[in-house]
């Protein structure tokens, strides 16, 4: 499975799917989620919460609405919406997101820093739980993982770990 890092919009990469580090009410309010909702459309939000309570420690997938991709993987990184997040909860929430887009047969999928905006989590920590729980992931049908971040702290992080 090939890791790329790349510095950018998560909504401007050619994947399958891509990662919404979410809350288990599936509410897409702020950070990456409010950045999707806003551009795919409420109906990704209404999917989510309709799949609600999402546990950290699994994932959902819904429509990509007016997005390019082929779905939205739900990964909960915090319960409530905006609480502050921990490496074991970016660790479960990393690989829930891709055992479902490995079980689904995708063979691409994309993620921002998960846990690092309103999760609070420090760049460097998540970047080194994100890629622990990525490199030791056996995929049967994902060929490719992208990183990718607007913020250049994280983008740093990344290559340092990778």
């Amino acid at each position: 499975m090939r890791i790329e890092v790349l510095p950018g919009s998560l909504l401007e990469v050619d994947v399958d799917l891509i990662v919404n580090p979410a809350n288990s009410y599936g509410y897409m309010g702020g950070g990456v989620a409010g950045v999707i909702k806003r551009f795919g459309g409420e109906q990704i939000e209404k999917e989510a919460m309709a799949k609600a309570p999402i546990k950290v420690g699994s994932a959902v997938i819904t429509t990509a609405g007016k997005l390019p991709f082929k779905g939205v993987v739900h990964a909960p990184t915090m319960e409530e919406p905006a609480m502050e997040t921990t490496p074991e909860k970016v660790r479960l929430a990393v690989r829930a997101a891709l055992e479902l887009a490995d079980s689904l047969n995708y063979t691409s999928i994309a993620f921002p820093g998960m846990g690092t905006g309103v999760g609070r989590l420090p760049h460097k920590v998540a970047a080194q739980v994100m890629l622990d729980e990525i490199k030791s992931f056996k995929p049967k049908n994902l060929k490719r993982v992208v990183l990718v971040d607007i913020d250049e702290r994280m983008i740093e992080a990344w290559k340092e770990y990778l």
